[in-house]
């Protein structure tokens, strides 16, 4: 009877992988997060008699050793993090902070028998890059903003904790996710809620940044692929889509979808943390999934018709 922790638990994330892994009823699920940007209403508890829920900072060592030292944990999802780029932009001290929540859960896996810890990394460890598409080993990092630095700083944790302890990792680098859980502070979601009510969708610069979009379900689906099949040990997976397209065109996909008549204005660029490009290398994520990818027009259809979708 697997028992697995899930930090960040009450994010878009987080909480989609507790539901599906609590699909299988011998896993026994706890999920942890704060609460400053999850949401308590997106954790399935209440559905499944296999899932706990805890608020819990893992930046805080009394609240994460309270949790890990007072039950044993198998194996350990680590998705807790500030995220969304004007949020991270916004608060680089809240964003470096989370380097102690890395910290305090190595040190804790690797003395209550935690048998390998998944970590939620990003696409920014990349930063601008000048090789695609996006490979995990080819590619330099070369990330400068507080956030990169924190998700590749945590990456050399895990490699070091390994090397030093033999605590096991699999990291997962997201690329941009979507689907219908997700808050509004993201692309996807924001342009799909604009465009329902008919008002202007606001681009950064002249929308001709590129990005690939992964629905949830190819997300939640290839991590616990990796999961169940043991793969990618001490390895780093893209976990991401397949389609490149420019956010202006994502906007002029979703107007069409929605038929809205909302129309397309175009402010500022943001002076920092918006990359070029976007095109993750998928050779790895493909051996994980057993199926083809959702396209992108079928994964916003897929939101517009999902009830939890609330604009």
């Amino acid at each position: 009877m697997p028992r697995i922790l899930i930090t960040g638990g009450a994010g878009f994330i987080g909480s989609s992988l507790a539901e599906r892994m609590a699909q299988e009823k011998d896993n026994q699920i706890v999920a942890l997060d704060d609460l400053s940007t999850g949401s308590i209403e997106k954790v399935p508890a209440a559905r499944y008699g296999n899932i706990k829920f805890i608020k819990c900072n893992v930046n805080n060592w009394r609240d994460l050793a309270g949790v890990m030292c007072s039950q044993p944990f198998d194996y350990v999802f680590h998705y807790a993090a500030v995220v969304g780029v004007q949020r991270t932009l916004d608060n680089p001290v809240k964003v470096l902070n989370d380097l102690s929540g890395i910290r305090h859960l190595l040190f804790l896996s690797k003395n209550t028998g935690v048998k390998r810890v998944y970590f939620a990394s990003s696409s920014e460890v990349y930063g601008e890059s000048v090789h695609f598409p996006q490979h995990e080993e080819v590619t330099p990092l070369n990330s400068r903003l507080p956030y990169a630095i924190v998700k590749n700083a945590s990456e050399a944790y895990l490699k070091a904790f390994y090397t030093e302890y033999g605590l096991e990792y699999t990291i997962f680098r997201f690329f941009n996710t979507y689907g219908p859980k997700q808050s509004k502070d993201f692309v996807v979601s924001r342009f799909i809620s604009r465009a329902l009510k008919n008002q202007p969708i606001e681009l950064y610069g002249d929308g001709k940044q590129t990005r690939t979009f992964c629905y949830i379900d190819d997300n939640v689906d290839a991590c616990i692929s990796a999961f169940k099949n043991k793969l990618f040990a001490n390895d780093v997976v893209n976990v991401g889509g397949a389609d490149e397209i420019t956010i202006a065109d994502l906007a002029r996909t979703i107007i069409r979808l929605t038929k809205s008549r909302s129309r397309i204005v175009h402010n500022a660029p943001l002076k920092e943390g918006d990359m070029t490009r976007r095109k993750p290398d998928l050779a790895r994520m493909k051996k994980l999934l057993s199926r083809k990818p959702v396209t992108l027009e079928t994964g916003i259809k897929k939101i517009l018709e999902d009830t939890r979708y609330i604009l």
